[in-house]
């Protein structure tokens, strides 16, 4: 079962929905205004909330997790395999 699914998904607000999350993947960073992405620099997570509100706490503070800002550069990430994004993000907070 999909982790992030687990995590409160019936919340309004909490998560971004699956057509939400479709709509991100889908941004061009040739023509997405940088201005209105979140630099990953500002992004600070607690290390010492459990692993589902540490992922709530990113996806929130990120907005998109997909398409984000580095300083000046613009960073868009995809995901190859069978893993989601959801999982991925839970993979990479566990530790």
């Amino acid at each position: 079962m999909n982790r992030m699914k687990k995590i409160d998904s019936k919340i309004p607000g909490v998560l971004p929905t699956p057509e939400e999350l479709e709509e991100m993947s889908n941004v061009d960073v040739r023509e997405v205004d940088s201005d209105s992405l979140v630099d990953i620099r500002d992004v600070h997570i607690d290390p010492a909330l459990p692993v589902k509100e540490r992922v709530l706490d990113y996806v929130r503070q990120i907005r998109n997790p997909y398409c984000y800002r580095c300083g000046n550069t613009v960073v868009k990430i995809s995901f190859a395999g069978k893993k989601t994004l959801e999982d991925c993000l839970a993979d990479a907070m566990e530790t």
